[in-house]
C-alpha cells in the first residue's frame, strides 16, 4: 500500500487550509505540523497492532469509521467537534500522549494547546483511510489491518526499524527525537503532494 495514496486522499491542500483555520495558523506552519503528526499516528497504531491489538483496530474500524469521513472531510473540519479524534489518541496513544504531544509540539512550532487539537483532528481522518481501505477490501480478513499499516509504515521511511526507533523514543523518552526526526520523516511523506518546503 502506498502511503501517498493516503495524502492524496485525505490531506490534500483544502484539507490542510481547514486545518490551519482551525488552529489560526497559516497553511506553512499547517503542512509543518501535519508532516510531524501523521507518521506518529500511523506508527502508533502499528505498533499497537504488533503487540495484538489487530482485533480491537478492526473492531473500531467496522464500528466507527467506514470512510465516509473522507468524503466531506471539509464538514468535519467546520463542525469543530472533534472529540471522537480525541478518544482515540487516549487509546492508541495511551501513556504515551503526552510525551507525543510534545515530541510533535517542539518539531512544528505549535503550542500544546494547537497540537492536541492538531492531533485530535487528524486521528480520525488517518482511521477513515484505514476503514475505507478496509472496506474496498484491501485489509484481508486475518490479522489484515497490521500488515497494511506496517505497509504504510515502510512507505514512510527507508527502514521500518527507523520508525520504530522513533517512536520508541517519542512513547518512552519524554518526547525527545533525535535530529528533528519528525520532521524527516513528514517531509519524505508529504514532500511529493506538497513540494519542497
Amino acid at each position: 500500500m502506498d502511503f501517498t495514496n493516503f495524502l492524496q486522499t485525505a490531506l490534500n491542500d483544502q484539507t490542510v487550509d481547514g486545518i490551519a483555520n482551525q488552529l489560526g495558523i497559516n497553511k506553512e506552519q499547517a503542512k509543518s505540523a501535519v508532516s510531524s503528526a501523521v507518521p506518529v499516528l500511523v506508527a502508533a497504531l502499528s505498533s499497537n497492532a504488533k503487540k495484538g491489538d489487530s482485533e480491537n483496530i478492526e473492531k473500531a474500524l467496522d464500528r466507527d469509521h467506514d470512510g465516509s469521513i473522507l468524503d466531506n472531510i471539509s464538514g468535519f473540519l467546520s463542525g469543530g467537534d472533534f472529540s471522537d479524534g480525541a478518544g482515540i489518541l487516549g487509546h492508541i496513544l495511551g501513556s504515551g500522549q503526552s510525551n507525543v504531544e510534545t515530541a510533535v509540539s517542539k518539531s512544528s512550532g505549535l503550542s500544546s494547546a494547537q497540537t492536541a487539537k492538531l492531533l485530535a483532528i487528524l486521528a480520525p481522518i488517518v482511521m477513515g483511510y484505514l476503514g475505507k481501505q478496509k472496506k474496498q477490501g484491501s485489509v484481508a480478513s486475518s490479522g489484515g489491518i497490521g500488515g497494511l499499516l506496517e505497509g504504510l509504515v515502510g512507505g514512510m521511511v527507508n527502514s521500518k526499524e527507523a520508525d520504530t526507533s522513533i517512536l520508541d523514543v517519542l512513547l518512552n523518552q519524554g518526547g525527545k527525537s533525535n535530529e528533528g526526526g519528525l520532521m524527516d520523516i513528514g517531509g519524505k511523506i508529504l514532500g511529493g503532494l506538497f513540494g519542497k518546503k
